[in-house]
């Protein structure tokens, strides 16, 4: 058995009663969980198992491939802000997809996990701007040891991703997209 800080970032539905839970850990990186039976009423994880919720988890690992089984979870960090304004969940659900494009499964990530928390703990008590999501990849693709420019870190992240999520669309055009310093150098570089 392994306890680790985790935060959700990506919930699928198994069966009826159960869901794959994708964390992402500090000490264990990227992960995938089965919740057995998360989905009944009388679950111990009722009302513990949503997106950017992040606690303690204790999980046991899979004796072969990468889907381990979920014992235990204390959430600590609720973020019901995000549910209360939907640009901070664009902007929620963007740094979590950008994150688990640019990570290997398993593979810890102290500072992203820490930018990561940081980004969601930041569009829960403040609605995110464009300066945020600018931020936000900068920071991502310093860590990431590709920042070319710092003006145009969205084009560093898909030079070295391959792409960015289609949802950085939608954010930009939630956030009026007004101020998005990297659009001149973008059409520039097609």
């Amino acid at each position: 058995m392994i306890t680790t800080q985790a935060t959700i970032i990506r919930l699928t539905r198994l069966t009826d009663s159960s869901l794959i839970v994708h964390w992402f850990s500090e000490e264990l990186g990227l992960l995938k969980t089965v919740a057995k039976g998360a989905r009944r009423p009388k679950s111990p994880f009722a009302g513990q198992l949503d997106l950017f919720f992040g606690g303690e988890i204790t999980v046991q690992r899979a004796k072969r491939g990468d889907l381990h089984a979920l014992r235990e979870a204390a959430i600590r960090h609720w973020r019901e802000g995000l549910r209360r304004n939907y640009t901070a969940t664009l902007f929620a659900a963007y740094c979590c997809q950008l994150v688990e494009s640019a990570v290997e499964p398993e593979h810890p990530e102290p500072a992203l996990h820490d930018l990561l928390n940081r980004a969601l703990d930041h569009a829960d008590t403040t609605e995110p701007g464009p300066r945020s999501l600018l931020h936000f990849e900068r920071e991502l693709a310093r860590l990431l040891g590709i920042s070319h420019d710092q003006r145009a870190a969205n084009l560093s992240l898909r030079d070295a991703l391959g792409s960015l999520p289609a949802s950085r669309e939608a954010l930009l055009e939630r956030l009026g997209g007004a101020v998005d310093f990297d659009s001149s150098a973008e059409r520039n570089h097609r």
